[in-house]
């Protein structure tokens, strides 16, 4: 009888075995080649390691042999070239990608896998492998919008500017008004999470009326300046701005970045600013919301305080908003901005060709 393959372990790769033995998310054919290892360090024969693992003596003899080679890793790669090789010829993929990225079905928007297989008479399963394989997600899609300010240049160098550089003796405030956020109660409670299941609240809801958010945060140290408002209009807008005024150090300088909505002009906003020289406004260019820190903010707030919630009245939304605001600012965090104004830049300059002439660029990112 062939002798048994002599195998001695070590404490940390008898343990690492073990580990994969027990897991559950571990590929099958790992876990018995790790018990066969086990098996072998405790004397026990091919054949005998084969009855116990349900396998042929031959399998059992070829992963003792890569262990002695390479311990550990020997197990855990396959040899090149093993495996089911792929049948789509190189030609089929080809066709596919160019018809996913160039054409479009003749009934539908998009393509999906099954309108794919049939355009090209091959398997659901081989479009959904390629598409895979070179990362094309025909179902989705994203947003976006150039901006076509004149000056958005000249705009995006100056917010920037402050973000990176800010001034000195100065403070640089991101402020935006997060409108119309909406009171909503459910019709029906909904239904706690539980393990298999999600929780669950209904997909109708009772409208409780309205409310605007104001809110300003330092982006040095996070800090924010918020209070909510049943309206947005210029004496809002001008009623916040006298907060901020009574609420910061009056000597400091204070750089406010907003965006383009019209009562930040308006011609009653603009004379109380004249009064109030500290203040230096900072517009970002139009359609570029995303320049603006303070969006990440609501966000947040948004995810966190209001998308779930239950509000019976705009009061009860309002003290869940002030809430959260309350509890943020006893250890704000700011928001790192980190992109150069001449990365984004580039990247409009790319998109922009790329609008033009869609076979320039392909790929924005």
């Amino acid at each position: 009888m062939r002798e048994p393959v002599r195998i001695e372990l070590t404490n940390d790769e008898r343990e690492r075995l073990e580990g994969m033995t027990r897991s559950r998310t571990l590929a099958a054919r790992l876990v018995q080649r790790a018990k066969m290892i086990l098996l072998s360090a405790e004397g026990q024969s091919q054949r005998d390691i084969a009855e116990v693992l349900g396998c042929n003596f031959k399998t059992v003899g070829e992963w003792q042999r890569r262990w002695i080679a390479a311990g550990l890793e020997g197990i855990e790669k396959e040899r090149p070239g093993r495996g089911r090789k792929s049948w789509v010829v190189s030609a089929v993929s080809q066709e596919l990608l160019r018809k996913t990225m160039e054409d479009s079905p003749d009934q539908a928007t998009h393509w999906s896998t099954r309108r794919m297989a049939k355009a090209l008479g091959i398997g659901a399963t081989t479009v959904r492998k390629v598409w895979k394989q070179h990362g094309l997600k025909p179902h989705r899609i994203e947003s976006f919008k150039l901006s076509n300010d004149p000056l958005f240049e000249e705009k995006l160098v100056d917010v920037v500017g402050l973000y990176l550089n800010p001034p000195e003796h100065a403070i640089v405030l991101s402020v935006d008004e997060k409108r119309q956020i909406q009171a909503l109660d459910r019709t029906q409670p909904g239904l706690p999470m539980k393990p298999g299941r999600c929780g669950t609240m209904t997909h109708d809801y009772k409208r409780n009326g309205t409310t605007t958010m104001f809110a300003a945060m330092n982006t040095l140290t996070g800090q924010i300046i918020a209070e909510c408002m049943p309206k947005h209009r210029h004496q809002e807008w001008l009623k916040f701005l006298k907060r901020i005024n009574r609420e910061t150090p009056r000597n400091l300088d204070l750089h406010i970045i907003c965006d383009n909505y019209g009562t930040h002009k308006h011609p009653v906003v603009q004379a109380w600013l004249g009064k109030h020289p500290r203040f230096h406004m900072h517009f970002v260019p139009t359609s570029s919301s995303w320049l603006n820190m303070v969006e990440r903010y609501f966000r947040d707030i948004t995810e966190n305080h209001i998308r779930r919630g239950v509000f019976r009245s705009v009061d009860d939304l309002e003290r869940t908003i002030q809430e959260a605001v309350e509890r943020h600012n006893k250890a704000p965090r700011p928001y790192i901005w980190t992109a150069k104004a001449t990365d984004i830049l580039a990247k409009v300059i790319r998109a922009r060709a790329s609008i033009i002439d869609p076979g320039i660029s392909r790929d924005l990112h």
